[in-house]
């Protein structure tokens, strides 16, 4: 880049990291966002401010085919912010980076199979935390960050801090569950 266009690019991305922390993004959104902007304007080395939107075509046309989808909706979701947010411009080809609508269906365990998992795992704070697991339903981040006053015996439900979006949610808690975790409780005493 020019060192014209390199103080330009510079000014446009930090207020880009700006308006994402006053719109109260998320720090993995953030990264994410901030990423995209970074990457096109490596692509081009230039400022993305004056791209045309058949550069933009081209761009995410090559980025299909070497990333995810997962990755090119990012970029897609962060160079929209950063036209309406920082160019203060319109992002009118939001529909020609759309990826395709697969359904596939997880694999679930049956509760056989659960059991035979938790059974054949060696110790028992990991046979606890399997169980809690899938009780109550947790993403692994959810379960690490659990902590024993987020344990509501008399309620029967489990308080989950921070979850996905940052959201706090309460998830029944399973008599089963709650046996297990105060056994495991009386041999381990972690705060």
């Amino acid at each position: 880049m020019l060192p014209s266009e390199q103080r330009r690019f510079d000014y446009l991305y930090k207020q880009h990291l700006t308006n994402l922390s006053l719109q109260g993004k998320r720090p993995a959104t953030v990264d994410g966002y901030a990423r995209a902007v970074r990457r096109i304007a490596n692509y081009y080395d230039c400022c993305p401010d004056n791209l045309s939107t058949n550069a933009l075509k081209q761009y995410f046309a090559e980025l299909i085919q070497t990333h995810s989808w997962s990755t090119v909706k990012l970029d897609r979701n962060g160079l929209q912010f950063f036209y309406r947010h920082v160019l203060n411009k319109e992002w009118q080809w939001l529909n020609i980076v759309k990826p395709p609508q697969v359904k596939t269906l997880p694999d679930i365990l049956t509760p056989t199979e659960v059991a035979l998992v938790i059974s054949l795992t060696k110790q028992l704070r990991y046979q606890v935390m399997f169980l809690t697991l899938y009780s109550l339903g947790l993403r692994l981040g959810e379960a690490i960050t659990l902590h024993v006053g987020d344990v509501d015996a008399k309620l029967m439900q489990v308080h989950v801090r921070n979850a996905k979006g940052g959201k706090d949610r309460f998830v029944p808690l399973p008599k089963r569950t709650l046996l297990a975790l105060r056994y495991y409780w009386k041999t381990h005493r972690h705060p």
